[in-house]
């Protein structure tokens, strides 16, 4: 047997050693992970249809906005008006892959659309850098990508309808370059009643036909 200190004053075994800390941290890691997948699966067994990007549970309204279009013109985001289905994500012109490719890949989508359900989808571009981006820039940029609505919504409001969505973006200095923003590159499909319904990782629009079928079937399932 083993002797402990004496002044234990009983015998026993020595005490098991403490589990580093780098073993609990991975365990949380994979706690959350493991909490995340969960929700995952809860949109998705809650959702009737097998939608290829996240479903939400059908009762989420999403938020609207104003801010001023490509065009110069007011512009109001009112959902469920309008009979459209809405793509929408928030991104900048000066963003030098994922937002030009997440335009491409939507105008993709809305070309592969039969013809009688083209004109009942939209895509929606919400500036994060309303510094820079005026009208004149965003039409220039969306129109180059395809047909989109680019819209600029001025601080402090851009960051609560940001925030509206689950939107973060931050300003980040570049050595020797101007400004870029760091942002969530999500995009979000909007039925034409004004409800969530699916959220798109950008690493999953490269499937357009799987992009395709999601919004056929909001389409379908729209009023």
């Amino acid at each position: 047997m083993t002797e402990l200190p004496a002044s234990s004053g009983i015998q026993g075994q020595s005490a098991p050693p403490q589990r580093p800390w780098y073993v609990s941290a991975l365990m949380a890691v994979v706690a959350v992970a493991l909490l995340l997948g969960a929700a995952w699966l809860f949109a998705r067994v809650k959702s009737p249809y097998p939608f290829y990007g996240t479903a939400y549970n059908g009762n989420t309204v999403a938020a609207g906005f104003t801010g001023t279009d490509q065009n110069g013109q007011p512009y109001a985001f009112v959902p469920g008006q309008g009979n459209k289905v809405t793509a929408l994500f928030f991104g900048f012109t000066h963003c030098p892959n994922i937002c030009p490719l997440t335009l491409a890949y939507l105008d993709k989508v809305k070309a592969a659309l039969p013809a009688e359900e083209r004109d009942r989808f939209q895509t929606v571009l919400v500036s994060v850098d309303p510094a820079r981006d005026t009208p004149e820039r965003l039409k220039e940029y969306v129109e180059y990508f395809g047909k989109a609505t680019g819209v600029r919504v001025p601080e402090p409001r851009l960051g609560q309808v940001a925030s509206n969505y689950g939107v973060g973006y931050q300003r980040v200095e570049v050595k020797g370059a101007d400004y870029q923003i760091n942002h969530t590159t999500a995009t979000y499909l909007i039925d034409a009643s004004g409800k969530l319904r699916v959220l798109w990782d950008y690493t999953q629009l490269p499937q357009v036909d799987r992009v395709v079928a999601d919004v056929r079937q909001v389409l379908e399932t729209s009023p």
